[in-house]
């Protein structure tokens, strides 16, 4: 569904429908064009025609005419007929009677037998209700499984004449080799599952977002199935209105478009506008869905059934097309997309920058779903403006093109987060992260569409992913393993020491680029796969969703930028997340990647985790000790305020002769500069406001506060440094009761060691002593400054007057 906020879309805005995009291949075509238009306008004639004569033999075919809904509730009947066995010695009066008794038993059967045919099908999947509603119609199944066999049959041997084809280019010319066979695979593939209608159509746009499995090429293919679905007749969709609403369209809606703005597998989307003039986006189902979706995941099951008795499995496969039916029947209930949506909304209102269109309750039934209309562009289309080649006014055309490179990594970034938020924080997921279900608005929002599925999770899973990300990071296969169990990934059974030597040896090459994974997350992710194949690992629902929704959105970002890496986006909001969760899980996580064993601090780690959790995080062009000092603050911010709970637990339990080393390291000593340089100041400041008390220097504030300034630069000129500590920062963090216990603590563990303990007191001393030298010549240069001006503003008073 294409949607947006804001004043009403301009046709050219709306996304090119399929039918338009056939319309102007006629026009480029001359003749030929206008003789097709005609023919298709013929076709489409007759199709209206004959349209309720299709739906007469379709209803037929189907036994439709005899479903009763009151006879929802039909048991199974036997299925055998009864056996009746008469005593002997009957003669006479008896055995009539008894002759009576037994064609009630067999009148009872067959009207129980009967009573199946008068059955509707199940709005709400029900494995054993579709299985006795289909087994007094077998003929539909006979044809189906017919017209599924002999499509696959199609479609394998124009694979196999297109495979001859290649190999004979291929022999002819070595250079051309085989770049785009795959790709025209997916596109077979492709129209094997149309031509088969929308169950296919949704089970091949599910495959599309799994590059993993099926390859990149074929995925490209399959993607199209999300915006290349021929529509139905805008007839067919205004009479289903009607009928949901009991009243002609004219007074549901002021204006619906003429044709469909977007065709997806199991609707289209009309843009419309509500008689109070809101501007909406009006989702109407396909006609007899329910039955065709059914159909298909009951042959699913009827195969999967038959492949599991060749096996020899023991587990029940046809527990996955259950799971799949049950999601696929519950997204043609259109008031529980609308419920979704509304939950969806409410869950995530708190994140401004995720944005869910309104639901208008009075204008939704289960076949039709009334939206609030977003304005915005879809991915792809950002996508494919980004790759735009510079033609007319190339400057224009150029800035046009950065402009939207930035849109796409900016909407790259905020789904990575609204990935990890859905995930991490509030458990509730979108189950269908494709491309066509996104748009990002003028304003800079991410907006989510199609709500018919959505995925909960428990909270020991949200906690196991959370430390997963932090793992692999972090490049610990073994923890990794654990963290997989905890997500009910790994079967108890399994060998877990030969699972982590095989994930050592298919992840070992990863190569580590300022702490961070420098590698593709769907290369790690079809690593991670293989392994899973091998082993057997059960894939829950919420899991397949995250890695399909983060491959996806890698996928737009390197298009757009080479140089996107998803793990140091994914790190950033987990480094915010542990270092703001004081929870005893979260607190375990975040201890495994700044301690080592002996509980001594991993600085490269911390400091790594301080700075992608810094929301303020710093530019790509700053110098490495501008960062150092960016992050020498934001520890002095975390440590004095309500959100530095867990570093200063950190702090608490940290080894504290190993962070009294740290602090004497030559690694450390611009640090110890910028501290002497801080504490002038404070010194500074100190003076003065002891030698103002005394009233011993005059109203000089605002030479004061400029003198201040000039003072700060000297000292960054005479050590050298383009940065300083703050100093509201360091007073706080000095005068903070929480911290003086900390303080004390590690005083009284390092005193322990004598030598160690003199090293330390040496370098606060020098400390001390620099920062004083620096004060007292700020405090001398102030002061002969202050007495010297205002000399010379006494002596030209006096010399004029």
């Amino acid at each position: 569904m294409t949607a947006a906020v804001g004043p009403a879309v301009s046709a050219a805005a709306v996304r090119p429908t399929w039918a338009a995009k056939q319309g102007r291949k006629d026009k480029g075509s001359g003749g030929m064009g206008n003789m097709l238009r005609v023919l298709r306008n013929d076709r489409d004639f007759l199709r209206e025609r004959l349209r309720p004569l299709s739906n007469a033999l379709g209803n037929l075919l189907w036994l439709r005419n005899l479903e009763d809904p009151r006879a929802k509730d039909v048991c199974r009947p036997p299925a055998t007929w009864p056996k009746i066995s008469h005593p002997p010695g009957l003669s006479g009066l008896d055995l009539m009677m008894a002759d009576f008794e037994a064609l009630k038993v067999y009148a009872n059967h067959l009207q129980d037998t009967c009573k199946v045919l008068f059955m509707p099908l199940p709005e709400i999947y029900d494995p054993e209700k579709v299985e006795l509603y289909f087994s007094c119609r077998p003929h539909i199944l006979a044809f189906r499984i017919t017209e599924v066999f002999l499509s696959f049959a199609s479609a394998a041997i124009k694979l196999q004449a297109s495979k001859i084809s290649n190999l004979n280019k291929h022999r002819a010319n070595l250079n051309d080799g085989f770049d785009g066979s795959r790709y025209h695979i997916g596109q077979i593939v492709k129209e094997s599952l149309l031509n088969l209608g929308p169950t296919f159509v949704k089970v091949g746009q599910s495959l599309s977002t799994r590059p993993d499995i099926i390859g990149s090429d074929i995925s490209k293919a399959l993607s199209e199935l999300h915006d290349k679905v021929p529509p139905f007749p805008r007839t067919v969709a205004m009479k289903i209105i009607e009928d949901e609403f009991g009243s002609p369209v004219e007074r549901i809606f002021s204006y619906i478009s003429e044709d469909p703005v977007a065709a997806a597998s199991f609707g289209q989307v009309y843009r419309g506008c509500t008689l109070d003039g809101s501007v909406v986006a009006v989702k109407v189902q396909r006609p007899n869905l329910l039955h065709v979706v059914a159909r298909d995941i009951y042959i699913l099951r009827l195969g999967l059934a038959l492949l599991r008795k060749i096996a020899k499995r023991k587990s029940d496969l046809c527990l996955y097309a259950d799971e799949l039916g049950k999601g696929l029947v519950g997204e043609l209930d259109y008031t529980r997309e609308a419920a979704n949506a509304t939950e969806f909304m409410e869950v995530h209102s708190q994140y401004s920058f995720m944005l869910v269109p309104k639901v208008f309750m009075k204008l939704t039934s289960k076949r039709v779903l009334t939206m609030e209309w977003l304005n915005g562009k879809n991915p792809n289309e950002l996508l494919v403006q980004s790759k735009e080649l510079v033609q007319e006014n190339g400057q224009y055309l150029e800035m046009q093109t950065l402009d939207t490179k930035v849109q796409l990594l900016d909407l790259v970034k905020k789904g990575v987060d609204a990935t990890l938020i859905q995930l991490l924080d509030t458990g509730l997921l979108h189950a269908d992260p494709h491309p066509g279900n996104l748009c990002y608005t003028p304003d800079g929002h991410i907006g989510f569409l199609d709500f018919g599925l959505l995925c909960r999770m428990e909270k020991k899973h949200q906690l196991a992913m959370l430390a997963s990300i932090v793992h692999i990071s972090n490049g610990d296969w073994n923890a990794l393993v654990y963290d997989l169990m905890e997500m009910d990934i790994v079967r108890p059974e399994t060998n877990l020491r030969r699972v982590t030597m095989d994930l050592e040896e298919a992840l070992g090459e990863v190569v580590f680029v300022n702490g961070i994974p420098d590698i593709k997350f769907s290369r790690v992710l079809g690593k991670i796969w293989s392994v899973a194949l091998k082993y057997q690992f059960r894939m829950p629902p919420y899991f397949t969703l995250v890695l399909r929704s983060l491959a996806s959105f890698e996928g737009l970002a390197l298009a757009a930028d080479r140089n996107f890496k998803t793990f140091q986006a994914a790190y950033n909001y987990v480094a915010r997340k542990l270092l703001h969760d004081n929870s005893a899980t979260a607190r375990k996580i975040l201890y495994s990647v700044v301690f080592n064993k002996r509980r001594e601090l991993q600085w490269q780690r911390i400091l790594l985790f301080l700075r992608l959790g810094n929301v303020r995080s710093s530019s790509y062009g700053q110098s490495v000790r501008e960062d150092v000092f960016e992050t020498a603050n934001l520890i002095l911010r975390l440590l004095s305020s309500k959100d530095g709970t867990v570093f200063r637990r950190i702090l608490m339990i940290a080894d504290s002769t190993s962070l009294a080393r740290a602090f004497i390291s030559k690694e450390a000593i611009i640090f110890r500069k910028n501290l002497s340089a801080a504490l002038a100041d404070v010194f500074f400041q100190w003076m003065l406001k002891a030698i103002r008390g005394n009233g011993a220097l005059g109203q000089c504030d605002q030479q004061y506060d400029e003198h201040s300034f000039a003072a700060s630069k000297q000292k960054e000129t005479m050590l050298g440094l383009s940065s300083v500590l703050s100093v509201p920062l360091l007073q706080a963090a000095v005068v903070d009761r929480r911290l003086k216990v900390i303080y004390y603590k590690k005083l009284n563990d390092v005193r322990r060691d004598p030598i160690l303990m003199l090293k330390v007191c040496w370098s606060f001393s020098t400390i001390f002593m620099t920062a004083a030298a620096l004060a007292l010549n700020s405090f001398l240069v102030y002061w002969s400054e202050s007495y010297v001006t205002s000399f010379v503003q006494r002596r030209f008073a006096t010399g004029v007057s």
